[in-house]
């Protein structure tokens, strides 16, 4: 039996219709042998294929060709510890094509938002190696500082969220989200949050084949801060200060305006766009991978490699002799061998390392953009020409004497170019699995064992000159002309430091070993199951305190039954039964159980005519438990055990004559707690699959968790226990509901083809119990319970105040200077004035999206094709922070910049408009305009067109003479536009305004097949 291609099909199955016990599977070569007489109808078939069925002849000889089923390619999808066919899954598993989630990008996880129904997913940076996305599945359902997001598993590995955006899609066999608890249960103690499975591909038997893929990138930020220009930042400057102290000295002459106005020498008269000095328009980056796949009867391989290099859009001065700009390199190296021991035994040995060398400004990209806001513009210039000290071989930047101490002003460019930070990782992966059949023992049962052992380590270090700094005095004789005075002579240093980082060694050792059966009886009962015993073992190599250098170990047992009757009624049970170190013994272990049932009606006789319009019907129903064992603080990793200093200096006792002797005295820092246990999800799933005219695909799910056992401080122990430490229970309890949609539409013409795509995500959460006092009826707006875990706590914002008489007829509020033009508070509680018992909870929409949805097409003619797919977000709020962008405020050595919002929309004696953006301006912080509020609100909901693509195919006949088998050209570009109410930057960022913004890529590609 072989392939369309000639490819052998291995495990490939054969039985005489009607007599199922007589059987064949064939071997490595393809090759079977099966007893049958004349006239007996044979049924061939391979998971990805169509049946065929050939009548017996008198030849003895039936060489068998097996054609890829295209409506059912995808029909193996992958589940816990294994694989099942879509057909017979009951529990809500979405998977996605690995060409999907191709993009411009070095950074997978950057392409997931949209992608896949149930994922919420955002991306808050694009900061090269700060570009993560981060993802929940189903939103949601748990607080406090445990952990949110979902296990990730690659090839079996646990890995992290870095391990995941590394990985190329060129590499990717399947990628599966589980959401469900019938799903999930089988990780126990791991599977709260979800869990996204990703296989990798392995090798074919058959000659070598190479693919070859190369991408340039051209990157540059969606949407920058815009700065209000320098004249008005001056007068403004002025305004600020008499608008609060009639008497205060202005801060700039009308001398000073008018030469900067008129462009006079801008040594004297600075004038400087910070963004411009320190950001460049675009950046390159490059993208290359190589794999190759091949073998034999006995052995199969895949090898792949990637060299990623992504850099920043930072300048760089040109007298240095290092480089301060972001440059990312990223490798991966991945082996993949599949090794025939026997006839019914199989070793597969995994291997993968992933490094990164990064090289950046000390501080990193983000701090870069926030010092262009937090720099004076007019107060020195960046940096004077090398001409004006002909003698010094140094750069010469500018700078201003700020107090009598020789302090100075932080210059934003040389902080940028004086230093640079390093760091490295480096990831090694090893895994051995061996799979045995045991079908001469038992039909159907077979057994694998895995293991694998996975080493990390990081080191970072930063090196910095102290920049010499020099400020201009007009001459004399010409006041047009200057002189240049240095600032800091004492502290400024031409040689670069030395400053080591952090060193990172840990290591993951883990083992399972599962037993599993899979078999059909009489052609319409087929019976599976799976029992499997796990053991992880963690140690970190460089802990600072004795109980994070201990190992860090779980294990359990996870167990998987299902039964289907004639593919129509279908069962299935799931458990884990898993030990966690963190909890005493009387809750060391934990019993997760969960139950699914599905009705394939699709294949019910009354819908036999009605196949070529309903192509499948399912409906789909679970229900279990899940656990989370990571919770809680690092440090607290011991719930049962207490945790005493002998040597705490804070609770030192001092003796002697004067008092001069100490002894360190004793302190407890936790007190142990016997009854802390896992974190517990019940969780609650219905779902339906339907296929019409066997093009569309429509998959709905509707879910309900209950969160409860979670871990939180008690917030009101009586102070006359004389308690030292904090005491935590779990006593919170959360629920989360949603719905999740994804349609997908294929169809084939004679030379076209159509594919569109789309997801919808909606997953809303609630506070159940919450560690809080029982407020009285008047007071309940101060009790989270009721609203959404990610919504923000704050006062209520009515208008600003029109005039110091409104002040003094409203409740007096609490927080410092109030004037006309600051903000005016709802008084929640009547008490007549505005303190922090008016804050209420369940301000606007939660800051992690509530809806996440995403569409595209696809379409091809001939050898051309091209693809879009949008992006949207909907139900979330974001909150300016009002201190970060104050205008003209000192803070240390920064005096912060104007942003052109507040330039052209503030209130002001002229202009008392009582909705305007900015309250009434001031040179200092203004603590009652800071509050939170739902001033601050913004609406953090956009649509963009995520990705767009054209490309052209050049088959194997026009490339023959050339010894390649295709070759593919393409453009494509992520981040295109944005449709947005929110105007000053990308939404996506939400209140992340200062830092490093999202990337808009376009891209150039060739794809070569060998």
């Amino acid at each position: 039996m072989a392939s369309a291609s000639g490819n052998a099909l291995p495990g490939a199955s054969v039985y005489v219709k009607g007599h199922q016990d007589r059987f064949a599977v064939a071997d490595t070569k393809g090759n079977y042998s099966l007893k049958c007489f004349e006239g007996d109808v044979l049924v061939f078939s391979y998971i990805g294929y169509k049946v065929y069925e050939v009548t017996v002849t008198t030849t003895t000889t039936l060489n068998i060709t097996l054609q890829e089923d295209q409506k059912n390619i995808n029909d193996v999808v992958v589940v816990a510890y294994g694989q099942q066919k879509k057909q017979s899954m009951v529990s809500s598993i979405t998977t996605v094509n690995p060409k999907e989630i191709k993009g411009p990008t070095s950074n997978l996880t950057t392409m997931l938002a949209g992608r896949i129904s149930g994922l919420v997913s955002y991306q808050r940076s694009g900061e090269p190696g700060a570009d993560n996305a981060s993802f929940f599945i189903r939103g949601i359902t748990s607080f406090g500082s445990g952990k949110l997001d979902p296990l990730i598993l690659i090839d079996g590995m646990e890995s992290t969220s870095t391990e995941l955006a590394r990985l190329q899609p060129d590499d990717i066999a399947g990628f599966s989200v589980l959401k469900d608890a019938a799903a999930a249960s089988l990780y126990g103690a791991r599977g709260a949050n979800g869990v996204i499975l990703v296989t990798t591909k392995t090798g074919k038997s058959g000659v070598t084949k190479m693919n070859v893929r190369f991408e340039n990138s051209m990157s540059s930020n969606t949407r920058n801060i815009a700065l209000a220009d320098n004249i008005s930042y001056m007068q403004l400057a002025n305004e600020a200060a008499i608008t609060r102290d009639r008497l205060a000295p202005l801060p700039y002459s009308q001398n000073k305006i008018d030469h900067t106005k008129a462009g006079d020498n801008p040594y004297l008269y600075p004038s400087n766009d910070w963004l411009g000095t320190l950001i460049k328009k675009h950046t390159n980056n490059q993208r290359l991978n190589i794999n190759l796949s091949g073998g034999g009867q006995k052995a199969q391989y895949y090898v792949g490699a990637t060299m990623n290099q992504d850099n920043g859009i930072l300048k760089t001065q040109s007298g240095n002799n290092f480089n301060n700009n972001i440059k990312l390199r990223s490798y991966e190296i991945r082996s993949n061998v599949n090794l025939k021991l026997t006839s019914t035994t199989e070793a597969i040995i995994r291997t993968t390392g992933d490094f990164d060398d990064y090289n950046g400004p000390v501080g990193g990209g983000a701090a870069i953009f926030q010092s262009a806001l937090n720099a004076n513009p007019v107060q020195f210039p960046a940096i004077f020409p090398a001409s004006d000290l002909p003698n010094v071989k140094h750069p010469l930047f500018g700078n201003a004497s700020r107090g009598v101490n020789g302090e100075v002003y932080n210059n934003p460019y040389a902080s940028m170019v004086s230093g640079f930070q390093q760091y490295s990782t480096s990831t090694l992966n090893v895994q051995l699995e061996i799979k045995q059949d045991l079908n001469f023992i038992i039909p159907g049962l077979s057994a694998r064992v895995m293991a694998y052992t996975k080493r990390y380590s990081r080191f970072d270090l930063s090196r910095q000159y102290n920049p010499f700094f020099y400020a201009a005095n007009p001459t004399v004789k010409d006041p047009d002309q200057y002189t240049l005075s240095l600032l800091n002579e004492k502290t400024a240093t031409e040689y670069l430091n030395y400053t080591p980082g952090n060193k990172l060694v840990n290591t993951t050792t883990y083992m399972e070993a599962a037993v599993n059966y899979n078999r059909t009886f009489n052609k319409v009962h087929n019976i599976s199951g799976l029992l499997i015993g796990i053991r992880r073992n963690y140690l970190n190599g460089n802990a600072d305190d004795l109980q994070r250098s201990l190992p860090f170990r779980n294990q359990g047992v996870s167990g998987r039954f299902t039964y289907g009757y004639d593919n129509r009624y279908l069962l299935e049970g799931n458990f884990g039964y898993n030990g966690s170190e963190r909890f005493a013994k009387n809750n060391r272990y934990g019993f997760f159980p969960s139950i699914g049932v599905a009705w394939n009606a699709g294949n019910e006789k009354f819908l036999e005519g009605m196949t070529y319009v309903i192509s499948q019907l399912k409906f789909r129903a679970t229900y279990g438990l899940v656990g989370n064992d990571q919770i809680g603080k690092p440090e607290d990793r011991f719930f049962y055990l207490s945790n005493v200093s002998l040597n705490d200096n804070n609770f030192a006792s001092y003796f002697g004559e004067n008092y001069g002797y100490s002894k360190p005295g004793v302190s407890v820092s936790r007190y142990p707690n016997n009854d802390i246990t896992w974190e517990k999800s019940q969780k609650t799933n219905i779902g339906v699959d339907l296929g019409l005219w066997n093009a569309l695909t429509v998959t709905v799910d509707a879910y309900k968790e209950r969160r409860s056992s979670i871990l939180m401080s008690r917030a009101y122990i009586p102070s006359t226990m004389g308690l030292t430490a904090p005491i935590s229970a779990n006593v919170g309890v959360a629920e989360g509901r949603g719905v999740d949609v994804s349609m997908d539409y294929n169809k084939k013409f004679t030379n076209t083809w159509l594919q569109m795509r789309g997801t919808f995500t909606y997953a809303a959460s609630k506070l159940l119990v919450n560690e809080e006092p029982q407020y009285p009826d008047n007071m309940q707006y101060l009790s989270r319970v009721g609203y959404s875990l990610g919504q923000v706590y704050g006062l209520v914002a009515e208008r600003l105040f029109v005039d110091e008489e409104d002040v003094k007829n409203s409740p007096r509020q609490n927080f410092g200077e109030v004037k006309g033009g600051d903000i005016k508070y709802r008084d929640m509680n009547g008490d007549g004035q505005i303190t922090k018992l008016d804050m209420v909870n369940g301000l606007g929409y939660p800051t992690t999206p509530e809806i996440i949805y995403g569409f595209g097409f696809s379409f091809g003619y001939q050898n051309f094709d091209i693809s879009t797919f949008f992006q949207g977000s909907a139900r979330s709020s974001f909150f300016i922070d009002p201190a970060s962008i104050s205008p003209f405020v000192m803070d240390g050595a920064n005096q912060h910049g104007l942003l052109n919002v507040i330039a052209q929309d503030h209130w002001s004696e002229d202009n008392r408009n009582l909705y305007s953006f900015w309250p009434r301006l001031g040179t200092t912080q203004s603590s009652n305009n800071n509050q939170p509020s739902n001033w601050w609100m913004r609406n953090g909901a956009f649509l963009r067109m995520k990705s767009a693509e054209i490309g052209y195919n050049i088959g194997e006949k026009g490339m023959r003479r050339y010894h390649i088998a295709g070759l593919r050209i393409y453009a494509n570009g992520t981040n295109l536009f944005l449709i947005s109410a929110f105007k000053l930057w990308d939404p996506e960022q939400g209140g992340n305004a200062l830092g490093y913004p999202v990337q808009r890529v376009f891209n150039l590609g060739v794809n070569v097949s060998l």
